[in-house]
């Protein structure tokens, strides 16, 4: 199992991924939301997904990871973690 990658497109990977301007379900892109809250999270597939606003770290048994607006992350297969939500987040996300 991988790790969780994070990373801060410009505008030309945002353009070759497809990512909307704004939080939108495309048909290739879903979006989510969730309001600040403390959760356990199991990923059955890889999610690749684009955070829009909020702010939130994810932890695993290898340590934590803080995600907030701006950031693509990529999380693998199998991946077990918690996800603390600390303001409120908007995302697109796919699997493959």
């Amino acid at each position: 199992m991988g790790e969780i990658k994070v990373e801060k497109p410009d505008k030309a990977k945002m353009k070759q991924l497809s990512i909307p301007d704004s939080p939108k379900n495309t048909g290739t892109w879903s979006v989510w939301e969730c309001e600040p809250s403390s959760f356990d999270w199991q990923y059955s597939d890889q999610e690749v997904c684009y955070i829009y606003e909020g702010k939130v770290v994810v932890k695993t048994p290898k340590g934590e990871t803080k995600i907030q607006a701006g950031d693509l992350v990529t999380f693998p297969k199998g991946l077990e973690c918690q996800w603390q939500v600390l303001d409120k987040i908007r995302k697109v996300y796919k699997f493959e």
